[in-house]
């Protein structure tokens, strides 16, 4: 058995993403970060390989999103605006 270990707590998990606790929370209770809840206290847990399928699955979503969404860059001359006739 490896050193890393199955099973991650939503503290670890938020450290792996770079996010908070609370942010993994709402995910996981939004459905979209699968997890397991133990024990008496309803302790939230989320098997390590889940998360590295989670985070494949989210580069796959950027990606299409990227996709339909292009980056267009503002034009350097835009038109000068139009001024209203004094007449």
């Amino acid at each position: 058995m490896s050193g890393t270990p199955r099973f991650l707590t939503l503290a670890d998990v938020a450290e792996v993403l770079n996010t908070s606790s609370a942010q993994v929370y709402a995910l996981v209770r939004r459905g979209e970060l699968p997890a397991i809840k133990i024990g008496g206290r309803g302790q939230w847990r989320v098997e390590a390989s889940v998360l590295e399928n989670f985070i494949g699955d989210m580069y796959s979503q950027t990606k299409a999103f990227v996709a339909d969404h292009p980056f267009v860059e503002a034009e350097s001359n835009p038109a000068p605006a139009a001024t209203p006739d004094a007449s």
